[in-house]
């Protein structure tokens, strides 16, 4: 049987915290799991560390007797980022963490990550479809289309410079605060069910595809003087002039 502590360096933060936390236990049996698990914590030591844990996600030791249906979606959610903390991990995946919350509450559970992650050194894999967010969390960017990787790097650069096509892609459908400025629909907008069996993911949508070769190999890793690397089959600089 596996050690429990070989499991405790990368921990999961769920999207819908009603679906993740157990109904049936108050917030002091959902925090005790982990740490009797990962530590064997007991009696007063256990009920200390719950303590501490709320305290971090800025929630107070009355919510120990609480259940998750008398807390609002950010107390769950909060809830549920002490349980991931809980068991100091080196790495917490966030699976869209904020989606199913309002947008004030979604700004506050940001704010709360942030701070956590400079307080504690964790490094989260932060996955999501707001853009918004992930420019707010993230240092480096991934950029998937259907399951497959187009384009990574520093955020700023990514954001600022985008090198892909279906990065600028992305970036250009998404509105300005200005509503002078229309977002830029590059692309044919269909829906794909799947990735093609062969050659580029975004073949069939793409704004820049230069021909067979799009359509039977897998385009090849470039990295920019910007930092940014891109699988295409077009120079990552030529790129960079065709999308001035």
């Amino acid at each position: 049987m596996r050690n429990p502590n070989d499991l405790r360096a990368i921990q999961l933060i769920f999207q819908n915290p009603d679906e993740s936390l157990n109904p049936n236990h108050t917030v002091e049996q959902i925090l005790s799991q982990p740490l009797k698990l990962y530590f064997n914590l007991s009696g007063e030591e256990l009920k200390k560390n719950i303590i501490d844990l709320l305290k971090k996600v800025r929630l107070g030791e009355f919510y120990m007797s609480r259940y998750p249906r008398q807390l609002s979606g950010g107390e769950k959610q909060r809830v549920a980022v002490a349980r991931a903390f809980a068991a100091k991990p080196d790495i917490i995946l966030c699976d869209e963490v904020t989606s199913a919350l309002d947008v004030s509450v979604q700004a506050a559970v940001l704010n709360l990550l942030q701070q956590l992650k400079e307080d504690l050194g964790t490094t989260y894999v932060f996955v999501s479809h707001d853009l918004a967010v992930v420019r707010a969390i993230s240092d480096r960017v991934a950029v998937l289309y259907q399951g497959r990787l187009c384009e990574i790097g520093p955020s700023q650069n990514v954001y600022k410079f985008p090198s892909h096509p279906y990065t600028e892609v992305l970036l250009g459908a998404v509105l300005e605060p200005d509503p002078d400025i229309k977002p830029k629909l590059v692309a044919e907008d269909i829906v794909e069910e799947k990735p093609p069996e062969k050659g580029c993911s975004f073949q069939g949508r793409c704004p820049r595809k230069i021909g067979d070769i799009c359509n039977s190999e897998v385009p090849p890793w470039q990295i920019g003087e910007n930092g940014n690397a891109i699988r295409c089959h077009i120079n990552i600089e030529e790129l960079a002039s065709l999308q001035q």
